[in-house]
């Protein structure tokens, strides 16, 4: 198997992960939090969406798909504590710019050569992810990180345990 497709097979396990924890959440229960000092999902998806996409043209510049006006700062760090779902999309807006994202690094992974995968990342990821290779693998990791945050809400709810 080559690189590119245990990439694509490590995306196709966290759409797989994401969408099944996502598929029966309302827009309210997006807004709660799994605990003090924890981001709730509405925010999380959006940081999720917007690093994702950063990372992204990190790996291949303007492969992403282009956020909405004001997404990055709405799901920065500083908007992190907000709890006013105005802040923040629904569930339904979340999951089509997630495919939007998930399709263009389909794309772009189809586009990189091994040799590609061996060339240095940017300077600015360069200290923790040296090779473009090593940032695909967080691009397409990145969504389990946060993931794992979400089942105490969905277990609080009592939702289905699904995976």
């Amino acid at each position: 198997m080559r690189a590119q497709e245990v990439l694509k097979a490590s995306l196709k396990m966290s759409q797989r992960v994401y969408s099944s924890y996502v598929s029966d959440l309302t827009d309210e229960e997006l807004m709660l939090r799994p605990g003090p000092g924890c981001n709730h999902i509405a925010w999380q998806l959006g940081h999720l969406i917007s690093s994702n996409t950063s990372i992204l043209n990190a790996v291949l510049p303007d492969a992403a798909p282009s956020l909405p006006e004001g997404f990055d700062q709405k799901h920065g760090k500083s908007n992190s504590g907000s709890d006013d779902p105005k802040d923040f999309l629904t569930k339904d807006q979340y999951v089509a710019l997630f495919s939007k994202l998930d399709d263009a690094i389909v794309a772009a992974i189809d586009r990189l050569s091994e040799a590609d995968l061996d060339q240095p990342s940017p300077e600015a990821w360069r200290g923790k992810f040296p090779t473009i290779g090593s940032l695909a693998v967080v691009l397409v990791a990145h969504t389990m990180m946060h993931v794992g945050q979400w089942v105490p809400i969905r277990r609080k709810l009592q939702k289905p345990v699904l995976i």
